[in-house]
């Protein structure tokens, strides 16, 4: 135990350097994931905050509940919809954007960077806002412009498949700037001597394209897709501002139905095993992407 103190005491600075970020880990982000497991197996609410006697430990009866709860399987297949739609949708208009800004040399196109840009650090309430005189129904510009070429009024936010979809339209917008940057800077550091080869050898732009930068972004589609996938299954900022998770439910998301139950219900047991649930869906998403990157050839 000795020769253990006397080797961190003379290793002591990388782990006073870490110590404050350790502490801001374990207090902020490890003890509340601990105390909401065990939230979870108790039927803790307002009450139970108020008077600890009044909490029982009702072990699996959360988890079981949830299972068989319509409205909790409703939004695990909301939030499945827009997983399946708005992460490849996020990916390839990011990469597209990026592309097209990289292969501009004109000053405007750094214009356009920031343009892109611009949405992903907008207040959510702002753009919730603005889209959604967009989207109405009666007087919205995008209906407006469908009756200029004889096209009746889609009800955008009043019809739950389109609702959903109109809310990936605009968390793609929103998010398709920060991927941009990352795929943009992936590309400004591929060597030049792979598109030298590559001309060389006579591959045009297609096949450049495909067999050489592609490819190259292996990494940064890596990385894009994880961070991207895991924000899609905590989908919550536009269908709780946009439409609170209606029309009928058509657009609550896992994130969503935790947050009702927690914080408007005050079910905070119910609400904690319904996190974990979420928390559970990530992990596995997670654990497939390395296992699928894993799988791949490094270039």
């Amino acid at each position: 135990m000795g020769d253990i103190f006397k080797y961190l005491y003379k290793n002591r600075y990388p782990y006073i350097f870490i110590a404050p970020a350790l502490f801001i880990l374990i207090s902020f982000s490890i003890v509340p994931i601990v105390l909401a497991f065990g939230i979870s197996f108790t039927d803790i609410n307002l009450r139970g905050l108020a008077d600890w006697s009044r909490i029982s430990f009702v072990g699996l009866d959360n988890y079981i509940s949830l299972l068989t709860d319509d409205v909790f399987i409703k939004s695990v297949l909301n939030t499945l919809f827009y997983v399946i739609i708005g992460v490849p949708l996020v990916i390839v208009c990011s990469m597209g954007t990026a592309l097209l800004l990289n292969y501009g040399k004109n000053r405007i196109f750094t214009v356009f960077r920031a343009v892109y840009y611009m949405p992903s650090i907008t207040n959510i309430v702002a753009v919730a806002v603005i889209w959604g005189f967009l989207y109405n129904t009666h007087y919205g510009l995008f209906n407006y412009l469908l009756s200029v070429v004889n096209i009746d009024a889609v009800p955008w936010l009043e019809q739950p498949t389109i609702a959903k979809l109109s809310l990936i339209a605009l968390a793609v917008w929103k998010g398709l700037g920060l991927n941009m940057i990352i795929f943009l800077a992936a590309l400004q550091g591929i060597p030049k001597e792979y598109y030298e080869a590559a001309k060389i050898d006579g591959a045009n732009r297609w096949q450049t394209l495909r067999h050489v930068t592609i490819p190259l972004l292996s990494f940064a589609t890596f990385f894009v897709t994880i961070t991207t996938l895991i924000g899609w299954l905590q989908f919550f900022e536009e269908p709780y501002v946009m439409t609170n998770g209606g029309p009928l439910d058509g657009t609550l998301s896992m994130a969503l139905f935790i947050y009702r139950n927690g914080f408007q219900l005050s079910e905070m047991g119910y609400a904690a095993a319904g996190s974990f649930i979420l928390f559970f869906f990530i992990i596995v998403a997670t654990i497939v992407q390395f296992k699928v990157r894993k799988a791949d050839a490094d270039y």
